[in-house]
């Protein structure tokens, strides 16, 4: 008989939850976990892992040193989209592929992309505020400007699943919609632009890339100042693309009216940090893609490629260019 796989569960989550991965599996896979969520206890249990289904908190990385240690490792399978968790050139050049769950909260981001936008619109979290503790703030309300969501030229950047999907939600809300991604797709029902010039003409702007190489800082000063005078900014992808000292030098200045924030660089950000406590911010601890459907098709789609895997058949949202079928070491 073979020996059953070993699937190392890095989220933290209880143990009874975790077992839902592998007890469908009957024999072919036993289920293990660190013993402390510690780098230490993490470079044990990986060296025996041939699946590790990764930490969406970022806590338990699978760095470089992680990588070294797992001389079985076969499979790892992201519990989300980003894979900024992973060194993808270790694992690349270990070829282990590796996966996300693409599409699984793409919709839950979206209209997280789309509320946000009603919010800075409407300044509905400012004027919360001031009701709760008393006010009646209208005449101030107007002057600080609202705006109807159809009237509004939005630019998405980043046109992978969330950003085609939000890119369709603001469009049938009657808004002009344009997007710029690092590859131009010919499918895509939005108008393309380049970047800088997407910038300089939208009056909402949603952010809805991956953490690269590539994108790191890609909004520094100098593009967050090419942005529309007034703009709102929608931050659904990662803290570490925007400069947060640039973002703030902006909304200070009144170049950008408002940013609604559900990333931030370092989460969670400083309590001292001003981001928290910025009048026209709309801050949020990363939950975007935290709706139920989305937590249950995210687990869905973990579970179906780890029991893929197990199983010799391939497995979906290989994102670092390697085969698809798993093989044991």
């Amino acid at each position: 008989m073979t020996d059953p796989w070993r699937v190392l569960a890095l989220p933290p989550l209880d143990v009874s939850l975790l077992r839902g991965l592998t007890d469908p599996l009957g024999g072919a896979a036993e289920l293990v976990v660190p013993e402390a969520r510690t780098t230490a206890a993490l470079h044990r249990a990986i060296e025996d892992a041939e699946i590790v289904v990764g930490d969406y908190t970022g806590e338990l990385a699978l760095d470089a040193a992680a990588v070294a240690r797992a001389r079985r490792l076969a499979f790892v399978q992201m519990p989300q989209v980003g894979v900024d968790g992973v060194d993808l050139g270790a694992l690349t050049a270990a070829g282990v592929p590796v996966a996300n769950t693409a599409g699984a909260n793409s919709r839950a981001v979206a209209e997280w992309a789309v509320g946000a936008a009603f919010a800075l619109c409407r300044h509905l979290a400012w004027a919360d505020r001031r009701v709760r503790t008393g006010g009646w703030p209208q005449g101030e309300l107007l002057a600080r400007g609202t705006r109807e969501i159809h009237a509004q030229r939005v630019g998405v950047v980043g046109y992978g699943a969330i950003g085609a999907l939000a890119a369709d939600l603001f469009a049938a809300l009657g808004a002009r919609v344009a997007y710029w991604s690092r590859t131009r797709r010919e499918d895509a029902k939005a108008e393309y632009r380049a970047l800088d010039d997407l910038l300089a003409e939208s009056d909402i702007v949603v952010l809805a890339l991956p953490l690269t190489e590539d994108t790191a800082g890609l909004f520094d000063a100098e593009r967050i100042g090419r942005i529309k005078h007034g703009a709102l900014l929608v931050n659904v992808a990662r803290g570490g693309i925007v400069d947060e000292d640039a973002l703030l030098h902006a909304l200070d200045t009144g170049a950008l009216a408002g940013a609604a924030l559900d990333v931030f660089e370092h989460e969670p950000p400083p309590q001292d940090a001003r981001l928290r406590g910025h009048e026209n911010v709309l801050a949020s601890p990363h939950v975007a893609g935290g709706t139920v459907q989305a937590q249950l098709a995210i687990i869905q789609t973990v579970a179906d490629n780890v029991a893929a895997a197990v199983r010799g058949e391939p497995v979906e949202h290989v994102v670092n260019g390697l085969a698809p079928v798993v093989r044991r070491r």
